[in-house]
């Protein structure tokens, strides 16, 4: 298994859609792990549980900078290249998987994410059966960037999509097998490539107990604040939905959790009202404190795990359509589906004014959660 991304802790989208393959595949193979270091990250072996891997072997990547001018020129570079973000981050390692693989044959090989799908001649060469594991479709992703991004960002989304695009296009009917996290992401990668073998395997997360909790006068938002989508989400929630939400409940307090907060520091720098508080050891207890979840996004691929994590909490949702795409979820039921700064500032204000209503749904959602969302029900779509 080939991960670009250590997947513990299991903290965000990324980690536990890794997490819940890697637990399924440990008690059933003979399993080595090849994963990517950040700089100065812990080593990889060190956070993941004893008996899930036979070998870890730790790729250290090089210095990259994070700030917004060091993000910039990376991304012209990359303009100028043709090729999408992180595809270069993750590119160069040829050799040293070739040395982990170590001349062994495998069963199965399992790549994540399309930027490390570059690898799959090396897998192919020693595995029976491979398998990419896609947590979003990056060319839809950036398509739809695109669509709520102007100027130079909205353009280099374009160019990065049709380069997202021809990737996708060459490397998806190459896999024997594609996972996608829901239906409507399998219909747009069939569109994509037709070749390719499709399986819809859900993001899920573990069971957990609904946390027992103390409410506060809170709404939340959730999620790897850095991550363009999520960085958007919070642009328009702060600018135009989060002003109605103040003046209606002085005593409401938007939170923020989640890692990378200096990624969004400057959007909600200001208000007293507005805690940004990063990363958190439990999400789905810090959830729980909330009266209400909110799902702004205007841009996304895959499904949201931080509707997921919510409805673990019990805590009702108010999210745009695009936010809940691909859950089987009903407006009204589950969750409140509201588009536009008014529809969504008046639905989560219905809410905090009702708590009969804030009950029903978020019991709605945890039932609907274990009953389709949790790791032993997703891994009932894998046959390998």
């Amino acid at each position: 298994m080939l991960v670009p991304e250590a997947p513990y802790p299991l903290a965000g989208g990324g980690a536990l859609r890794t997490g819940s393959l890697l637990n399924y595949l440990a008690p059933r193979y003979a399993l080595d792990l090849i994963v990517f270091r950040q700089p100065g990250a812990p080593e990889p072996a060190a956070g993941i549980p004893p008996g899930l891997a036979r070998r870890i072997v730790a790729l250290p990547l090089s210095p990259n900078g994070r700030g917004m001018a060091a993000r910039s020129f990376r991304n012209a570079v990359r303009l100028g290249r043709g090729i999408p973000p992180l595809v270069d981050r993750f590119g160069g390692f040829a050799d040293a998987i070739m040395g982990a693989l170590g001349g062994r044959r495998y069963q199965l090989g399992v790549i994540e994410h399309s930027w490390c799908a570059q690898y799959l001649p090396l897998m192919a060469e020693v595995c029976e059966r491979t398998v990419l594991n896609l947590h979003n479709l990056e060319s839809v992703l950036h398509a739809r960037c695109a669509a709520v991004e102007s100027g130079g960002v909205g353009l280099a989304h374009r160019i990065f999509e049709q380069a997202s695009c021809d990737l996708e296009r060459t490397w998806l009917p190459r896999f024997s097998d594609v996972l996608v996290a829901s239906e409507a992401d399998r219909l747009l990668a069939r569109a994509i490539a037709p070749g390719a073998h499709l399986v819809v395997y859900p993001n899920a997360i573990p069971w957990v107990p609904l946390p027992r909790v103390e409410k506060e006068e809170v709404v939340i938002f959730s999620g790897n604040l850095e991550y363009h989508p999520n960085r958007s989400a919070v642009r328009f929630f702060r600018a135009e939905i989060w002003p109605r939400l103040r003046r209606e409940w002085p005593g409401l307090v938007w939170r923020l959790i989640g890692k990378n907060p200096e990624a969004v520091a400057g959007l909600v720098r200001g208000d007293p009202r507005i805690e940004l508080r990063g990363p958190v050891a439990d999400a789905i207890g810090e959830l729980a404190r909330a009266r209400v979840a909110v799902v702004p996004l205007l841009a996304a691929s895959g499904t949201r795990l931080k509707i997921l994590e919510a409805w673990a909490a019990g805590v009702p949702v108010v999210s745009t359509s695009m936010g809940a795409e691909g859950l089987p979820a009903r407006h009204g039921e589950h969750l409140l589906v509201a588009d536009g700064a008014a529809d969504f500032a008046a639905a989560v204000a219905r809410l905090l004014a009702c708590s009969n209503t804030r009950e029903k749904l978020g019991l709605a959602g945890r039932l609907l959660l274990e009953k389709e969302f949790t790791w032993e029900t997703a891994w009932r779509a894998l046959d390998f």
